[in-house]
């Protein structure tokens, strides 16, 4: 497989009234096209500004981003990037939330439409599409947040703590449609979380932050022998217990 997003040497430092603050420090990694990798860390460890920085929101101020073999100098189409909010604006309904990306790039043509309705059909929205967000659940509103970032066809997709505001029965089943879709939509994928279950039950690879400033401690290689893979299956299996146990205890710290 081909790599898609490439950190080299990769540093972060903030200036504030006391001076400087190293947040990143040397983050190589790649990510191959098609893989899930989760991100976890303690608390302040950069975990976030990582995923601005691969964006292209951010700059590094030190190394440099790859994203299909072009350096990132600001944001690009081939990325999205969904937050722990689902920014789902309430005066416009579920279509016209869903259509905005398009409307900001000026692409809604036929085609997108199309693919538009193909989506809302196929992950369960299509009867809600004249609905308001307050009016739908929230594990509906973040499926719609998901479906709003992949219409624009993105290679990439970035999520920072996105299930995060979910009651924990409502994240379970969220993360269960998010991974099938990314999965059927064959889609990169890369999610910042606090929650160690999470980053093993969704992720090919599970890579492990130190204290700020954040550098790479250990990458996990998730191998769960499971027949059709999806999170809710992955906890099942006893290799997921060893996995978290051993997660833990590089964090050493309550993530």
């Amino acid at each position: 497989m081909r790599k898609v997003v490439e950190l080299h040497n990769l540093g972060m430092t903030y200036q504030s009234l006391n001076g400087e603050i190293p947040a990143l420090e040397d983050i190589n990694l790649d990510v191959q096209e098609g893989e899930f990798v989760s991100i976890v860390g303690p608390s302040g460890c950069g975990k976030s500004t990582l995923l601005s920085i691969i964006s292209g929101l951010i700059p590094p101020t030190e190394g440099r981003v790859l994203v299909d073999g072009e350096v990132v100098k600001g944001t690009s189409p081939k990325i999205g990037y969904m937050l722990q909010k689902d920014h789902l604006f309430e005066w416009r309904t579920i279509m016209q939330n869903i259509r905005l990306g398009l409307e900001i790039q000026k692409s809604l043509t036929p085609e997108t439409k199309a693919h538009t309705e193909h989506l809302l059909k196929t992950y369960g929205l299509s009867e809600f599409r004249d609905k308001y967000p307050s009016q739908l659940s929230g594990g509906m509103r973040q499926r719609a947040a998901l479906i709003r970032t992949l219409v624009t066809k993105p290679q990439i997709l970035l999520l920072d703590e996105a299930f995060s505001a979910l009651d924990y029965q409502t994240r379970l089943a969220v993360n269960e449609d998010i991974y099938t879709i990314l999965k059927q939509e064959n889609k990169t994928a890369l999610i910042v979380t606090h929650d160690i279950s999470e980053a093993i039950s969704m992720a090919d690879r599970v890579v492990v932050l130190t204290r700020r400033p954040g550098t790479i401690k250990k990458i996990y290689s998730i191998n769960l022998n499971c027949e059709k893979r999806s999170p809710l299956k992955s906890r099942d299996i006893p290799a997921f217990q060893t996995y978290f146990q051993a997660i833990w205890k590089e964090l050493d710290v309550h993530v």
